[in-house]
């Protein structure tokens, strides 16, 4: 430093002592010294300009909270307002109030959603908009409900109203309706006419024992081994397309039951097959069951008359004394012992898990005495067995 620097440097520094000594004398602290350093400059510029940043992020953070705060706000306060004027928009549709006028065919195709069944219903005028369809299967909850096949609607008719028609499998026209109680040569009737494909077809397949198509345990009889359910045989081109979907479905449904496989496979399905003949109440399918095991671990014979109509061909209610009394039946379990030759029908879940977990019981005999309500009673005992028969025959004759 200069000599006049040093004498200013020195006589600051004296003044800032005095001021610190006045300071003291008045009782009150002296504010912190100046930096006395360059450095110290330095430091205090940088922690000054430390803190502007701090504020000028702080300040874009908090703009950027409000506005997508407000952002968000607005959106919402559209989005509200827009779902209130498509409401006003839709409500303007009315749904037809039905039961409509005339007659025509609609055809649901496999894995049709409600929204494009909705529209072509529209467009054919049979519902009034696609919209007012989809909300009436939204209120049933019937989206997965929904049947292909094709239905015999009306114009002008109530949405609720087509809802519940092409939700029930039984209204569908168009598509093979395999059921747990149909026999083969129901199947294959039903699956010539509405495939349009030569009966010859199929039953020269059911003649070569299936082959290609059954599995061993079969023992070359579709009899059981085809699974109920509702198909689309119309574009299926072929008897053998058809057939290996039936049972190819059957098989995966077995292993997905946890049926065992091999010859034990087709013992149950045999066995489930005459529960199903028997009766109609769920309930009953494992005591049904456990009537045929304890059957056959005492050497009886089945005694069943859904296996005897099966041989005959015939409903168990058209049996005749001839058919009772015909030793060359291999199918009349009056009087042969054991299993019948095949299953007699294409069982349902409930009887082939039935079939699988039968009920606890020493009962030998049964009887449905009212076949409108499927009443059923079971015993071992002859004497009993005798008094439920008679009171079936009591209700025969009434009915």
């Amino acid at each position: 430093m200069a000599g006049h620097d040093l004498e200013e440097f020195f006589q600051a520094a004296q003044s800032e002592q005095q001021t610190d000594e006045t300071y003291q004398k008045m009782g009150i602290s002296a504010p912190p010294a100046p930096p006395q350093t360059r450095l110290e400059l330095h430091q205090a510029a940088r922690k000054k300009h430390h803190a502007k940043v701090i504020r000028r992020v702080v300040i874009v953070g908090l703009f950027v909270v409000f506005v997508a705060v407000a952002w968000f706000v607005f959106s919402r306060i559209h989005f509200t307002s827009s779902g209130t004027q498509d409401a006003e928009s839709h409500s303007v549709v009315q749904d037809y109030p039905g039961p409509g006028t005339g007659s025509v065919e609609f055809t649901v195709e496999t894995g049709d959603s409600s929204a494009a069944i909705g529209k072509r219903l529209a467009a054919r005028d049979i519902v009034s908009s696609a919209e007012v369809f989809t909300q009436a299967v939204l209120n049933a909850d019937s989206e997965s409900s929904l049947q292909p096949g094709v239905f015999s609607l009306k114009y002008h008719m109530s949405a609720a109203d087509v809802v519940t028609i092409i939700t029930n499998p039984a209204n569908s026209k168009g598509l093979l309706q395999v059921t747990s109680d149909a026999r083969v040569s129901d199947v294959i009737e039903a699956a010539a006419t509405l495939s349009k494909l030569p009966k010859k077809d199929f039953t020269k397949i059911i003649s070569d024992k299936g082959k290609g198509i059954l599995p061993a345990e079969a023992k070359g009889s579709f009899e059981g081994w085809l699974e109920p359910g509702n198909y689309d045989v119309r574009k299926m081109g072929s008897a053998k397309k058809i057939l290996k979907e039936l049972v190819s479905k059957r098989i995966e449904k077995l292993d997905a039951l946890g049926v065992p496989t091999g010859a034990e496979r087709e013992r149950i399905i045999t066995i489930a097959s005459i529960a199903e003949g028997e009766v109609n109440k769920s309930e009953y399918y494992p005591k049904v069951v456990r009537v045929i095991l304890n059957r056959l671990d005492k050497d009886m014979a089945l005694g069943m008359d859904s296996v005897v109509a099966y041989g005959n061909d015939v409903a168990p209610r058209e049996l005749t004394t001839k058919m009772l009394e015909d030793t060359s039946n291999p199918y009349n379990s009056r009087v042969k012992k054991g299993l019948p030759p095949t299953p007699i029908n294409n069982p349902g879940d409930e009887t082939l898990t039935a079939a699988m977990n039968p009920a606890s019981g020493d009962w030998l005999y049964f009887v449905t005495v009212n076949l409108d309500t499927g009443e059923t009673k079971f015993t071992s005992s002859a004497s009993q067995f005798k008094k439920y028969s008679e009171e079936y025959q009591a209700w025969e004759k009434k009915n």
